[in-house]
């Protein structure tokens, strides 16, 4: 997928790609296996904080991001989405099962079972809205009205980017967007490393009365994508389409409270988060960007993971309870008759000759 990159921290080593729009050296390798990202809307503004699996034996990369309007660029934090992972978890639930298993006794084992079901300068018809260093990066906000001059830029200023980038840009350039481009630029050769491992992550901040998430980029991609997104918005969002991928799923949607990281992307209350997940086998079927609008009710949904353990009262197996119980009246049933019986040849008359 187009979107994406990552910054390279050097010292950790945390690197950075993109998908779709991002070259490598042709003697390097580079595939996206993930990317995930956070998303907020308001309605006016909308935030994308972006973070890639990557593998590969490539030491750097060059990626093009288009966005609506102007945007700003900064580091995210990876933090952000290990607190994401945690309130879109499965709620877990236990069942009970009355008959013991394998592994409970007497047949093995002495505890309960739990198991889951599976569930530069400027060049004519580019503008150079400014350049940046962040960390490793070089980031260049541009604007474009020939998109082989847009192309033509970056090739000139170091962002070796695909030939059949000029087609596919210019939807773009004839509803005036604008552009992100990104590409590595280490302190020193000798410190470079391969991008491999989950990237750290990149924001971006536009205005866009729209709730969009480019990727018509991402057709240039030669390997399978896997996308995630969180989407923050004041109510349940969804995608138009699937735009030539895998029918979106949600795995979680609801009102979250808002701490940490997420806090300070989706601001303060319970903002409404909407969890979808889409893979893309063939990523030239890809038809435009995504486009989310709202759903007709705010309906919120869980995943949920079921553990199994055997029934137990007062700390002792069930089934124990029960059959004891069952033994116990079963000899006072068979007490009862006996006595009755007893009483019956006591009572009863001597015969008479």
């Amino acid at each position: 997928m187009l979107l994406a990159v990552q910054l390279v921290w050097l010292a950790r080593p945390a690197y950075a790609c993109g998908c779709g729009a991002m070259v490598v050296d042709r003697k390097t390798t580079l595939a996206v296996n993930r990317e995930t990202s956070a998303v907020r809307w308001d309605g006016r503004h909308e935030q994308i904080v972006m973070s890639l699996t990557v593998n590969g034996t490539a030491p750097d990369a060059a990626w093009i991001m288009p966005v609506p309007h102007r945007a700003t660029v900064e580091l995210g934090d990876s933090a952000l989405f290990s607190e994401l992972a945690g309130l879109t978890a499965p709620a877990v639930r236990t069942r009970h099962y009355f008959w013991p298993r394998s592994s409970d006794w007497p047949f093995g084992g002495s505890g309960d079972m739990a198991a889951a079901p599976p569930p530069g300068a400027s060049s004519p018809g580019v503008g150079v809205v400014g350049r940046e260093r962040l960390g490793p990066f070089d980031v260049a906000r541009l604007t474009a009205t020939d998109p082989d001059a847009l192309r033509k830029w970056l090739k000139t200023n170091g962002f070796q980017l695909p030939s059949a980038l000029a087609t596919e840009l210019r939807p773009y350039v004839a509803r005036k967007w604008e552009y992100v481009a990104v590409r590595l630029a280490p302190a020193s050769p000798e410190k470079r490393a391969y991008l491999t491992g989950t990237l750290d992550p990149l924001r971006l901040s536009f205005a866009s009365d729209r709730l969009v998430y480019p990727m018509r980029l991402s057709r240039l991609a030669k390997t399978p994508q896997s996308l995630g997104l969180y989407v923050f918005a004041p109510h349940r969002m969804e995608p138009r389409s699937a735009i030539g991928g895998s029918s979106p799923e949600v795995f979680f949607a609801g009102r979250v409270k808002a701490e940490g990281k997420v806090r300070e992307l989706a601001g303060h209350g319970t903002p409404f988060m909407t969890a979808i997940d889409q893979t893309f086998a063939q990523p030239e079927r890809i038809s435009g960007d995504h486009e989310l609008r709202r759903v007709a009710g705010d309906t919120p949904y869980q995943r949920v993971t079921y553990t199994y353990s055997l029934l137990k009262v007062w700390g002792m197996p069930a089934w124990i309870l029960v059959l004891g119980g069952v033994s116990v009246l079963a000899w006072a049933a068979v007490a009862v008759i006996v006595m009755l019986r007893s009483r019956r040849r006591r009572a009863a008359p001597a015969a008479t000759g």
